[in-house]
C-alpha cells in the first residue's frame, strides 16, 4: 500500500471515531473556508470591477471625445488652404504683437523663434493656436519654464514653406 491510501484510511477512521458535534464543527469550518475562498478568488474581484466600471467608462468616454475632437481638428488642418511663407510670417508677427513686449519673434529662413518673458498661459495658448491655424507653423522645439508671472523661454517653429504645407 502506498502512503496516500494509508493516510486516507487513517483520516476515515478518525472521522468515524469523532463525535457528531465534532463532525458538524469540521463541516461548518470547511464550508466557511470554501465560502471565504470563493469570495476572495471569484466574487470580490468581480465586485470591485463592477464598482469601478461606471467611473472608468466616463473617463474613457471623455478620452474618446477628446480624440474625436483632435481628429476633427487634424482633418480641418489637412483641408485648410495652404499659406505662403509671407502670409505665415505676417500671421506670426500679428499674433506676437498681441503678446506685447513680453514676446520677441525672430524669423530665420524656414524657422521662427519666439522668446518669452513672463507670458500668461492663456495668452501663450492662444498664440500657439494662431501659429498653428493662421500661420500653419509647426512646433519644432520648446524650452519653457513656468514662473509666477507666466511662461518664459523659447519656442522654435517650422514655417510652412519648409513643412511642405
Amino acid at each position: 500500500m502506498n502512503s496516500f491510501t494509508t493516510m486516507r484510511r487513517d483520516l476515515e477512521a478518525r472521522w468515524q471515531a469523532a463525535a457528531p458535534r465534532e463532525r458538524l464543527i469540521a463541516r461548518l469550518a470547511a464550508a466557511f473556508i470554501g465560502l471565504l475562498l470563493l469570495w476572495l478568488i471569484a466574487l470580490a474581484p468581480a465586485w470591485g470591477t463592477l464598482r469601478k466600471a461606471p467611473g472608468e467608462l466616463d473617463r474613457l468616454d471623455r478620452e474618446l471625445q477628446q480624440m474625436r475632437a483632435m481628429a476633427m481638428q487634424t482633418q480641418a488642418l489637412k483641408q485648410a488652404v495652404p499659406v505662403s511663407a509671407e502670409q505665415s510670417v505676417a500671421a506670426l508677427r500679428a499674433a506676437t504683437a498681441r503678446l506685447g513686449p513680453a514676446a520677441e519673434l525672430t524669423i530665420t529662413g524656414t524657422q521662427a523663434q519666439l522668446r518669452l518673458r513672463g507670458v500668461p498661459g492663456g495668452a501663450l495658448a492662444m498664440w500657439i493656436g494662431e501659429a498653428r491655424q493662421g500661420a500653419r507653423a509647426r512646433p519644432q522645439e520648446a524650452e519653457l519654464q513656468s514662473g509666477p508671472q507666466g511662461y518664459s523661454g523659447r519656442l522654435t517653429l517650422l514655417l510652412p514653406a519648409a513643412a511642405g504645407n
